[in-house]
Order: C-alpha cells, then structure tokens, then sequence
C-alpha cells in the first residue's frame, strides 16, 4: 500500500483563528485558544494518522510586524521556518480583517511549495462579501488554491482536510502511528496554566507572563505539579495573586480542571509568582523557556 506524509505548517496574522483551524483538522485541543493576539508563542505540532497517511500539522506564532522583544524576534524566527520547510503552506486570512501582510504575501508568491489560503471567519460575512475575499485571494496568489472556511464552526474545514491528503507526498511517515504531537505533558501543562491567564487578566499582564513546570511526579492515580508564573514587574506579582489569594486560588481551580480532563488523572496543582524583569530579553532565560526556532 502506498503511504503518504507530509508537514502541513499554519500561518497569518495574529488571531485570526489558526490555532482554532490546527485544533479542528486534528481533532484535539492542542493549541490553546483565546480572543487576545500572540496566544501561540511556540510552534506546536499536531499529528493525524490514517492507515495510509500521516499528517504533521504545525501551528505557529501570528506574524508580528514590529517585535518589541527578543522573545517576538525568536517568534518571528518560527514563522520564517514553517515558510521553508512545509509539504503544503495553509496561510489563514481572516475575512473581516482587511490588513494584509505584504512581506508574507510577497514571499508565497515566490515559493515553490504548494499554498493553501483559507479565508476564515466566514460566519461574520455575507455570501457577497466571501465570494469578493475568494476572488481577492485568488488574483493576490494566483498559484494557490483558495477555500472559504469557518475553524470555530467547522465549516469547510473537512472538505480541506480531504484535499490536503491529495497533496502529501508519497512518504514513509515522519513519527510512530500512535503519537499525537511532539510536546512533553509538561508543555501542554504550562499552555493550559497560561491560558486561563490570557483569560483571566487583562492589559499587559497575559504578555509579560511565562510559565514554568518546576517538577511533574505522576502516580498511579494522581499527578503532582509545581509550576512557577514569571512576571515582568512586582506590582504585576501582585495582580497575579489578588486580594488574599482569590485571583491565583481561581487560576488554580480552573487550570487543574482542565489538566485533569486532559490527562484523565486527579491533580495536585501548586501555583507560585516570581519576577523576572528581563525574560522576554534574555537569551538564556527564553531558551529555558523553549524559545529555540
């Protein structure tokens, strides 16, 4: 039987649903979602597995035109890699965004890697208006193929799927037929604690927080978890933990809700604040934290 794989890397702007795409064409939460630019900070991989293909999707950072910090820099770096090492190049657009990001734009232009633009968010759009972005996308890039779609919806995204696997490449596959992604727990566990932070908090503090798993023990039954929340200021330490303990308490009911749906065991979840003024500049410290394209 002939078997076909490939890497499927998701790129665009920030926030306009590609984690939400990655999360639908794998059929698991594997990127965390929320409403606030640069949710995804990594480039995350997701698996799927058929009898005679394997896909490797790749989530990325969305593409941040002016980097403030060495950690936007190295962000960047991740998209600059999916753009050159892809089978196939999904570029999500978001259809009530009319922004567009020239430079990506020029250099897909120029790529020999078959490109995908999936106009997203078509829920928010009026038949008229889908069909004026399609045929935009089409005389833009003219040498890719251009699909309507709705990732929080589900709409189309099937219809995609099917037509990615006609483009994968006659390949062995790249990973062992039962894996899903190639992050640790403990990655998955520091997603999770920051999300319900970008959810949580608002202003600066979701973006100048890093989480850190200091110690994983998983038992028969229970897992216990240290982890350390990183912050830029004292007074955002402050925040973080709230009058008496109520803010990080309710961070730590809601994040060890979801570790457990995750993992399917009982969790032991210790949460603790520290300041680290300069970690978003810090080569060491981001490398600590797994910023490496």
């Amino acid at each position: 039987m002939e078997h076909k794989s490939g890497y499927v890397n998701i790129i665009g702007r920030p926030n306009v649903g590609k984690s939400t795409l990655m999360n639908q064409l794998v059929g698991e939460k594997i990127s965390i979602i929320t409403s606030k630019a640069q949710t995804t900070r990594h480039r995350i991989l997701g698996i799927v597995n058929g009898e005679d293909f394997q896909i490797v999707f790749s989530d990325t950072p969305g593409i941040i035109k002016d980097p403030a910090y060495k950690m936007h820099e190295i962000m960047n770096q991740f998209v600059d890699v999916a753009l050159t090492d892809a089978d196939l190049i999904l570029f999500v657009v978001d259809i009530t965004d009319k922004k567009i990001e020239e430079k990506t734009v020029e250099r897909l232009k120029k790529t020999d890697i078959p490109v995908f633009v999936l106009v997203n968010k078509i829920d928010l759009s009026t038949q008229e208006g889908v069909a004026q972005a399609v045929s935009f996308w089409e005389n833009e890039l003219p040498n890719a193929t251009v699909f309507p779609v709705s990732a929080e919806h589900n709409a189309n995204v099937s219809y995609v799927f099917e037509k990615i696997i006609e483009k994968l490449p006659l390949c062995p596959p790249y990973f062992p037929k039962d894996e899903l992604t190639d992050r640790s727990m403990r990655f998955f566990v520091t997603e999770i604690i920051r999300e319900k932070i970008l959810l949580n908090y608002q202003q600066e503090i979701p973006y100048s927080v890093q989480v850190e798993v200091e110690s994983y023990e998983e038992g028969e039954k229970r897992i216990a978890i240290r982890a350390n929340i990183y912050v830029a200021r004292e007074s955002q330490k402050a925040i973080i933990i709230g009058k008496g303990g109520t803010a990080i308490k309710k961070l730590g009911i809601q994040s060890r809700a979801d570790i457990e749906e995750f993992t399917g065991k009982k969790i032991f979840l210790e949460l603790f604040v520290k300041v680290d003024k300069d970690w978003r500049d810090n080569e060491a410290e981001l490398k600590r934290f797994g910023y490496e394209a």
